[in-house]
């Protein structure tokens, strides 16, 4: 920004009054004994660095991911890769799929996901179950990661822990 004229005062305030773009690793909690942190990751490739960032911040807790997949297809050009990426966190629950523009394609779904996802704690849950089933878990790091509409249920989820906390 220098280079192109841009005065270093007005540089800094800019810099200072940055907060990040929207739904990547944005806190909604953020205690000692709770954290909720939602995430657009919609790719193997974007979901597992998020969970290494999360288990090099918080090494000791159990971590509940809670994952929208988006797309039909991209499930299924993508379902081994997203298996793995999901399986390396302590707890999964998986919502349908968002379909945005796409039609749902004969045996793409939720559950075949879940049925490839090694780690035993896991499991599918509609959005009306949701809240229950986090308040079920023991996990105290909860990441809710998508890029589908997962982003609106983070009010509801964050409400419910802060009235449960």
């Amino acid at each position: 920004a220098v280079e192109y004229g841009c005065p270093h005062l007005q540089l800094a305030k800019a810099l200072a009054s940055y907060k990040g773009v929207k739904r990547r690793f944005t806190y909604h909690i953020k205690t000692n004994d709770l954290v909720l942190i939602d995430d657009y990751a919609h790719h193997p490739e974007e979901i597992k660095p998020l969970h290494h960032a999360v288990r090099e911040m918080y090494p000791k807790k159990n971590v509940l991911a809670i994952y929208q997949p988006h797309l039909f297809s991209r499930t299924r050009d993508f379902i081994d890769g997203f298996a793995k990426a999901l399986s390396q966190f302590d707890e999964i629950i998986l919502l349908d799929i968002y379909p945005a523009r796409e039609q749902p394609i004969e045996g793409v779904t939720s559950k075949w996901l879940l049925d490839k996802i090694t780690n035993k704690n896991k499991s599918l849950s509609s959005k009306d179950e949701l809240i229950s089933m986090i308040k079920n878990s023991t996990a105290r790091v909860i990441v809710t990661i998508g890029a589908g509409d997962i982003g609106e249920e983070v009010k509801y989820i964050k409400q419910a822990l802060s009235i449960a906390s």
